[in-house]
């Protein structure tokens, strides 16, 4: 059973390690501080739920739905990009709903992928931007992750190492797990050369709303000309705190997207029908539901980022997103993301994620979600506090046991 094509090519998942340490801790009745993975604790905006019962209150909407979105959701979508970037959408034929943005990468995979395609991918990155290709059978070629003026000089590279030329480019700003955000002449850029190199890129912008520093992250479609090359993939997961309720979006260049649509309709029936109905309200709102939770990150963010700093671990403050991507002490570096993390919850009885999950070169990180009220980042900061105080009898029991072994 453990001879399968598909399932050979994936690696183990670091994550499972962390997680069975977390709940081996908590079964013995530790009270873990768990800001290892990226689930919002927020409560969806009642509005939105009481949309959700409503609908479901008729019994038309339990049939099945639409693969590719119900039109009113397509079109609250297009409106979406219209107002926050300037950008249109035939609702019709270039915007599709996703059971998430995690299931519209996977699927636009499937959708596009031949056995042995480059993807050209940053690492580190949130794992379905590469092993969503690596389970359609292409083949993985790592670019760095910073959008600086090193990023596109890495393309070029790539694109000359490698045969056959890439199929694809995946860009993800502000990033998961790395919180970078990038500039409207950074994608004008990615969007020349992939044009001149007839590249398909594929941008991941779920946490497009998440922001605290300077302007609201840009759309790469947002660049003349970059619809004839680009999909761009959205999530309502962080925006409105709606993660279990998988509504997502796939928008741009209409060959992508009837591609991707196609594989769906093979798949799926769409998410369930009030599901549907209470995103396209959320779509259609005034905007207030967004700003409350931006807020709330912008307040954890600024505690945590202090109270970690004064208990020795210094995290570096993200510009966006829900993450802090936190360099491990110095003192830990030599011992990887993944001891780190396990000692963390070990000693200090906090969860973060390695930094390693999300690609060999995050090894020296950890991604630290803000999906803990203030008060708990303060508890975690002081149990960090005393765990880093005995830190050198805890890294001498580690080499100690790791000589045993």
């Amino acid at each position: 059973m453990d001879n399968f094509h598909k399932v050979r090519r994936l690696p183990p998942y670091v994550f499972e390690q962390v997680n069975r340490l977390k709940a081996s801790a908590r079964a013995k009745g530790v009270d873990i501080i768990d800001l290892g993975m990226g689930n919002p604790d927020l409560p969806t905006p009642q509005k939105i739920v009481d949309k959700l019962c409503e609908a479901a209150q008729d019994p038309r909407t339990h049939r099945y739905s639409a693969s590719k979105g119900i039109p009113g959701l397509r079109r609250a979508q297009a409106h979406y990009y219209e107002r926050r970037f300037g950008v249109k959408l035939n609702p019709d034929t270039q915007v599709v709903a996703t059971l998430g943005s995690k299931e519209g990468f996977a699927n636009m995979a499937q959708a596009i992928t031949a056995p042995g395609d480059v993807i050209l991918c940053p690492n580190p990155s949130y794992p379905i931007h590469a092993f969503g290709f690596i389970m359609a059978g292409g083949v993985i070629r790592s670019i760095p992750v910073e959008p600086d003026e090193n990023f596109i000089p890495a393309l070029e590279r790539g694109v000359k190492h490698s045969i056959p030329k890439p199929l694809c480019l995946i860009v993800s700003y502000p990033s998961n797990p790395t919180a970078m955000v990038a500039s409207l002449d950074f994608y004008k850029d990615v969007v020349a050369y992939a044009k001149k190199h007839d590249i398909i890129v594929l941008s991941d912008l779920a946490y497009s709303e998440i922001y605290f520093d300077g302007a609201p992250p840009p759309s790469i479609l947002q660049v003349p000309g970059a619809i004839d090359i680009a999909v761009e993939f959205t999530s309502m997961s962080k925006t409105f705190s709606m993660p279990g309720w998988r509504m997502g979006f796939a928008v741009g260049n209409e060959k992508l997207i009837a591609a991707l649509a196609r594989v769906k309709s093979y798949l799926d029936y769409g998410a369930f029908t009030p599901i549907q109905v209470a995103a396209t309200a959320a779509l259609n709102g005034d905007g207030s539901d967004i700003a409350e939770v931006r807020e709330t990150y912008h307040k954890r963010r600024d505690v945590m980022v202090d109270a970690f700093g004064k208990a020795g671990f210094t995290v570096p403050p993200p510009a966006a997103s829900m993450f802090a991507w936190a360099p491990i002490p110095e003192k830990f570096r030599h011992l990887g993301s993944l001891e780190f993390s396990k000692l963390l919850i070990e000693n200090a009885e906090v969860a973060v994620a390695p930094g390693v999950g999300f690609g060999e070169h995050g090894d020296d990180h950890v991604r630290i979600a803000l999906v803990e009220n203030e008060h708990r980042l303060r508890q975690a900061a002081r149990n960090i506090k005393k765990f880093l105080g005995t830190s050198d009898e805890r890294l001498h029991n580690v080499i100690s046991l790791s000589a045993r072994r």
